[in-house]
């Protein structure tokens, strides 16, 4: 069971009085009942309802939170404000506020879509480092998000420590969800020629071949490299996304030229890697994928000491 299923076994347990081993097993009955179709954290939630345990009336941590999750309550450290955003989509226009919350236990994006909600960011009444309350919120793509019906006030409480890094969790394939941070032990099963595209040197961003960057005009470009694979764990497989700094990790630079990775393509096929990463939700083709930040041989003496742990 991975450590977020963990932390939302602990508070169904701590609500209902039931042991923790006695909730493990009967989400495990739940899931063999539903032939494996549900999620560890879905079934947790239906045995949480037979337990008469409510999340929506309940302050939890972030670490608790499980996807499908509606009518979410928190108190957390604001730790990260971003620029108020304006959106014009399908007829719709309007403003988007978002900040990073987080607690002793993890921490979330939030996004509020309520002019009210918004307003009290304009006016810098939730600033980076306050400490707010949020009540009726829904989980959405790993997100925290809030809408007219949600609630969100400065709290009096106060919060020391706060986790700043996102959590990486150890999961299997099948249980990803958009946003995590996770790290998974899997085969490369498929692997992509590389794609090349140049950026600007001050800004970053895309550039054309010949040195054009709509920010600074006429530059001398940076040559990236893209590179897709897929991984399969056993319960699932997924499109993992490197860049040029993540793919010297695999190959050289000349590896990446035609003749020399058809060969290292052959090499790298059916090895088995520990791969780390965030989920992303792909907007054109609307499935996740994996946008890897380290990746690394299998080293069977160090499993075998973390299994002797």
């Amino acid at each position: 069971m991975d450590e977020n299923c963990d932390q939302l076994v602990g508070f169904i347990s701590e609500k209902s009085g039931v042991p923790k081993e006695e909730i493990e097993r009967k989400i495990e009955a739940k899931q063999a009942k539903l032939a494996g179709l549900i999620s560890k954290a879905g079934a947790a939630q239906i045995v949480a309802a037979e337990l008469n345990v409510s999340f929506d009336r309940q302050t939890m941590k972030i670490s608790q939170i499980a996807p499908g999750m509606k009518k979410i309550n928190l108190i957390g450290k604001v730790i990260n404000l971003f620029p108020i955003r304006e959106y014009n989509k399908n007829g719709r226009s309007g403003r988007i506020g978002s900040f990073v919350l987080a607690d002793e236990t993890s921490n979330i994006r939030t996004v509020l879509w309520d002019e009210n909600h918004i307003d009290l960011i304009e006016k810098g009444q939730i600033l980076k480092e306050s400490v707010i309350e949020i009540a009726n919120a829904t989980l959405r793509n790993g997100e925290l998000h809030l809408t007219s019906f949600s609630e969100i006030k400065i709290s009096d409480r106060s919060i020391d420590k706060v986790i700043t890094d996102k959590p990486i969790v150890k999961k299997s394939i099948n249980q990803f969800n958009a946003n995590d941070n996770t790290s998974t032990r899997a085969f490369i099963v498929q692997m992509f020629e590389p794609r090349f595209f140049y950026v600007c040197p001050a800004c970053k961003k895309k550039a054309s071949e010949s040195g054009e960057c709509l920010t600074h005009g006429k530059v001398v470009v940076e040559k990236r490299a893209l590179l897709n694979f897929v991984i399969d764990d056993g319960s699932d497989s997924i499109r993992a996304v490197m860049f040029s700094d993540q793919i010297n990790k695999l190959m050289s630079s000349e590896e990446l030229e035609p003749e020399l990775f058809a060969v290292k393509k052959k090499d790298l096929l059916g090895k088995e890697v520990i791969i780390t990463g965030q989920v992303r939700k792909n907007a054109l083709y609307n499935n996740n994928e994996f946008i890897v930040s380290d990746i690394e041989e299998v080293n069977l003496d160090k499993l075998i000491a973390e299994l002797e742990k």
